[in-house]
């Protein structure tokens, strides 16, 4: 499974990729608004630290505007992908980018998995399902993602799931289960992935007794 960065804070895309582990960046309005600083100049900055797909968002409500702002953003780098709504039109502009434009897009905003099933039919690279958003509802963001996996696989769908709006590990742990590709996650949770108590203490308890064998 990827591990994506669902941020625009530069710095800290900066920080996982020097893990080694990080595959991609998912990036919205919001996310850019909180840096304070030009949109461009964000999105340039982190392909330039990312070498895997970087979403960024369309805000046109027409197929028509879709278009014409995914090929101007499509324009900043070559893996710059189009970040595209669950809407009529938005499915209306996927395969005039993805067929017409060799545009990749990204269609976000799922909340089930038929519209995860109307992205994937309209040729999405990608499909973007939100889970956090569901749980507070009171809907079972695991099933939605086991679903999507399995309406992938039965059609043999070319379209790589993306599972965000992760709290918890148990986000990540749902999508692991249920062989999602990609999950898109904030870099706290990120970091959260690498910590247990009981590591912490084994290896305390190493450094203890490592001082006591003779050097």
């Amino acid at each position: 499974m990827k591990i994506f960065m669902d941020t625009g804070d530069v710095e800290a895309v900066r920080k996982v990729a020097a893990t080694g582990l990080l595959d991609g960046v998912t990036t919205n309005p919001s996310h850019i608004a909180r840096t304070g600083r030009k949109f461009r100049d964000v999105v340039k900055e982190i392909c330039g630290i990312v070498a895997g797909p970087v979403s960024v968002e369309a805000l046109s409500e027409t197929a028509e505007g879709m278009v014409r702002e995914a090929q101007d953003l499509a324009a900043i780098a070559p893996h710059v992908v189009i970040k595209i709504p669950m809407t009529v039109e938005g499915m209306k502009a996927v395969p005039i980018l993805e067929r017409d434009n060799g545009i990749k897009t990204n269609v976000t905003m799922l909340f089930s998995a038929t519209q995860a099933f109307l992205a994937m039919k309209a040729g999405a690279s990608f499909v973007s399902i939100v889970l956090s958003r569901l749980d507070a509802v009171g809907n079972e963001s695991e099933i939605l993602v086991r679903d999507a996996a399995v309406i992938r696989n039965n059609f043999a769908f070319d379209s790589e799931i993306i599972a965000g709006s992760m709290k918890t590990q148990n986000h990540v742990l749902a999508c692991l289960r249920a062989g999602i590709d990609i999950v898109t996650i904030p870099p706290e949770l990120f970091w959260q992935m690498f910590q247990h108590p009981l590591t912490d203490a084994g290896l305390a308890q190493f450094a203890k007794d490592w001082k006591k064998v003779p050097q």
